[in-house]
Order: C-alpha cells, then sequence, then structure tokens
C-alpha cells in the first residue's frame, strides 16, 4: 500500500513545513553523527593509531561518495520541482532512474576507488606508519558498501522532494543501535565462542547496516502515493535522464569532493605535527557536526522547500523560506558558542586520554565557534541554488573556499607567520569568511535572474517588470 508523507511545500505556513522536514532530518543525522562517534570510541580502545587510521579511511570514502551527496540533492531538487510544477508522472520516472543512476555509478566507483582511495591516504599519511596501513585497510573494505550508501543518498532525496524526512531518520536511528550491538561484537568477538576481527571489524559493521539502511529507503520510495503507477520500465537506463540527473548531482558531487580534499590539505599539513594532530582533528569534527546537527537540519529542508515553490512559480516562498533559514541557523550557531567553549574538553576526554590529542581538539573546536553562523550561511546558499536549478555555482564557491582559500590561508599562518597547528583552523576561519563573502555575491545575483531578486520583500515580481 502506498505510503501517506507526500506534503505539498507550496501551501501552509513556511514555518511549519520546516519544522516537519528539518526536526527528522536532524534527529537522523544525530543517529548519523552517533554512529560515528561509536566507531571512534571503539577504535579508541584499539589505540591512537587506530583512530587516526579510521579518520583518514573515512575521508578517503568521502571522495566516491561524495557522487551520493550530489545524486540526493539532484532527486530533491529535480522530483521537487517536477511535483510543484504538478509534473507527477515525470517525478516518478526521475525517481526510478535516479535508483538506477545510483546503482551503475556505485559499481564504477567501487573500481576506480580501489585505485584512487589508498593513493590519497599514502599521500596524507607518513610512509610505514601503522595508522596509514589501518586507514588502507578501512577504506577498502568500506568501499563494498558503495552501493548501499549512493542508493541511500539518492532514495532520501526522493522521499525529501515528498516531503518525508522521517524514513531516513527511522533508518538511522536503526542503523546506530544496530553498531553499537556489531561493533564490539565484530571487533572483540565471544571470547571462545566467535573470534573478533578487530580493526576490520569496524568495517564490517558498517557493511551490514548500511545494506540494511538502503534497503528500506528503497522500499519507502516504492510506497510513495506517486510511485504506485512504477514500473519496471520506468527503472531501465536511459540516456536523456541520466545526462538530466548527472547535470544536477554533478556540481554539489564536485562541491562536496572539493571539500573531502580540502580535509585532505588539512590532513597534510597536519601530518609534520604528529600523529597526535591528526587524531585530535578527528574526534574535534564530530563534535562540531553534532552541534551543526540542526542547522544542516534547517539547511536541508529548505531544498525541498525552495524546489517546489520555484516549480510553481511562487517565488515570494522561496525568499521567505531563505530569510527563515537564515534567522532560526543563526539562533542556532550562536547558542552553539558556549557548548564549545564549556565542554569541548570533556567531550573529547571521553574519547582519548592523550593530553597532546586532547589540546589539539580543542584548538580546532574554540576557533571553530567563531565560523559556525558562516558556514550556516554557506550550506543555506547551497540549498537555494540546488532548488532553482543552478547548482553549478556552488563549484566556484567552493573552489575558492575549500581548494584556493584553505590551502592558501593554511599555507600563510604555517609557513610565513610560523603558527603550530592552530594556524590550520586561523587557515580554515578565513577561508570560510571570505568564501561567504563571494556566496552572497552569487547567491544574489542567480535570485536576481531566477526569481527576481533575493532582497526584494513580497513585492510580486511581475511589478519589477
Amino acid at each position: 500500500m502506498a505510503g501517506a508523507i507526500d506534503i505539498d511545500l507550496t501551501k501552509g505556513p513556511i514555518g511549519t513545513h520546516f519544522r516537519t522536514l528539518a526536526i527528522p532530518a536532524a534527529l537522523g543525522m544525530f543517529f548519523n553523527t552517533a554512529y560515528n562517534i561509536v566507531d571512534i570510541f571503539f577504535a579508541g580502545m584499539l589505540g591512537t593509531s587506530a583512530q587516526a587510521g579510521l579518520a583518514l579511511g573515512f575521508q578517503a570514502f568521502f571522495v566516491p561518495m561524495s557522487v551520493g551527496v550530489g545524486l540526493g540533492a539532484a532527486m530533491g531538487g529535480l522530483v521537487g520541482n517536477a511535483l510543484g510544477a504538478g509534473q507527477r508522472p515525470r517525478a516518478r520516472r526521475l525517481a526510478a532512474q535516479g535508483i538506477s543512476f545510483g546503482v551503475v555509478v556505485a559499481l564504477v566507483l567501487m573500481l576506480v576507488g580501489s585505485l584512487v582511495g589508498p593513493a590519497l591516504i599514502d599521500l596524507v599519511s607518513e610512509p610505514g606508519s601503522a595508522y596509514r596501513a589501518d586507514g588502507r585497510r578501512y577504506y577498502l573494505l568500506l568501499s563494498l558498501a558503495l552501493p548501499a550508501f549512493l542508493l541511500a543518498f539518492g532514495c532520501n532525496g526522493i522521499l525529501q522532494a515528498h516531503g518525508d524526512s522521517l524514513s531516513m531518520q527511522r533508518a538511522m536511528m536503526v542503523a546506530f543501535f544496530v553498531n553499537c550491538g556489531l561493533n564490539p561484537l565484530m571487533v572483540f568477538g565471544l571470547p571462545g565462542v566467535i573470534p573478533g576481527l578487530g580493526f576490520d571489524g569496524l568495517a564490517g559493521s558498517t557493511l551490514v547496516s548500511q545494506y540494511g539502511v538502503m534497503a528500506y529507503l528503497i522500499l519507502q520510495v516504492l510506497r510513495r502515493r506517486n510511485m504506485a503507477q512504477v514500473r519496471w520500465a520506468h527503472f531501465k537506463p536511459r540516456t536523456d535522464k541520466f545526462r538530466e540527473i548527472a547535470v544536477q548531482a554533478l556540481p554539489r558531487a564536485v562541491t562536496m569532493l572539493v571539500m573531502i580534499l580540502s580535509a585532505f590539505v588539512v590532513q597534510f599539513a597536519l601530518k609534520s605535527f604528529g600523529e597526535h594532530a591528526v587524531a585530535g582533528y578527528g574526534i574535534a569534527i564530530r563534535l562540531e557536526q553534532m552541534l551543526l546537527l540542526p542547522v544542516l537540519g534547517m539547511t536541508g529542508a529548505l531544498l525541498p522547500i525552495v524546489a517546489q515553490n520555484f516549480g510553481a512559480r511562487s517565488h515570494d516562498r522561496v525568499r521567505e523560506a531563505v530569510f527563515f533559514c537564515w534567522k532560526v541557523g543563526l539562533v542556532i550557531t550562536l547558542c552553539s558558542v558556549p557548548v564549545l567553549w564549556l565542554f569541548g574538553r570533556l567531550f573529547l576526554s571521553a574519547f582519548t586520554d592523550d593530553a597532546e590529542v586532547i589540546r589539539v581538539g580543542l584548538a580546532y573546536l574554540r576557533v571553530d565557534s567563531v565560523i559556525l553562523p558562516f558556514y550556516m550561511m554557506l550550506f543555506s546558499i547551497d540549498s537555494l541554488l540546488q532548488g532553482l536549478k543552478r547548482p553549478g555555482w556552488s563549484i566556484w564557491i567552493s573552489l575558492y573556499r575549500q581548494a584556493f582559500g584553505v590551502a592558501f590561508f593554511v599555507w600563510v599562518f604555517i609557513r610565513v607567520f610560523g603558527f603550530s597547528e592552530i594556524g590550520v583552523w586561523f587557515g580554515i576561519a578565513c577561508a570560510v569568511v571570505t568564501g561567504w563573502g563571494l556566496a552572497m555575491m552569487l547567491a544574489s545575483r542567480v535570485a536576481g535572474a531566477e526569481i527576481g531578486g533575493l532582497w526584494r520583500g513580497r513585492q510580486p515580481v511581475a511589478k519589477a517588470l
């Protein structure tokens, strides 16, 4: 029987739609982050080297997985636009083609990634180090889960376009508890009964749980009312639909890829300070991600709201949604600042007793607290551009902020001014703030072309023509 969660985001209060979409999305991401924290916790039981290897391997895995992020954004934008315009058969065909696209691309990435991933890890780690070997092994095992990750991202985009954020929340909640049980079982085994896999058990647990998430989300997509008439023929790969999806997915994927490569630039800069710097950074960003969850929920909800209303040509509601997101996001990020300053050390000490790891992680969190509002604005602009079907501009923002900006400013603080690892954090902050300035300029320009302007209040577009 078809599911009931199909929401018309072109009608009703904007704030209500944000609550409906953002809260479940944030909770889903909370359990996803908590899932990763569980991995870090058990890696910590194996040593600092295992934690550093886990951080490196997971970052390398994000290179092929960036395509999944792009696919999710493309599905949210394309299906949302079609639904907003009342083109339900088109929305149904796009959803089916999105699933097929995910399968094909995942198989290709598994092959290519087996060569690229280990090479990236080698580039940013010390030769002969234990954490390099752990990172390579973790990546190769985790790459077997690429189809699960990519299809889950794509299906979540389809579901969000229909106004459904609950399915991903439920999937990640169950995956978290499954991971809590599987991690100790697969890492340490049951003495005298089942032998443990050690470090490899961390990847094994993820394989099992993520394929479960994939299966559940595919089922939820097929249960949408709009998918009741879908047929197997709709899933047959079509070049024109694949091209349409790729055009919308590629910019977000490239943006994510640049972000990941930027993280490798950071790792490259940190490696000269020792594995404690790598481990401290890897743990600290988990707390940062946790505090950004409400923001990510808000900015993620902005995409389907913009997509449906842009498809329906309700331009005033697009502007209203953007400003609502910014106002609430600003409150959330400002409330996060004292949490980072007061409880950062306590959080870090829960995962390591290495004083140097804690020192590095705490410095990162305190510098990071200053730029949280800028992150929020950048995330929301990405969603706005995707919803307006102009995601290509996000690439230029990302190339400046996460490629040139991070590399340049980190170099200035480390090589020119001679800072320790804290110079890396200052460099990241400078790149984020200047990148925000560029993003605001480009968002205003695109909004002017697509919806008659971003700052026009509620004046009808026709009066400006």
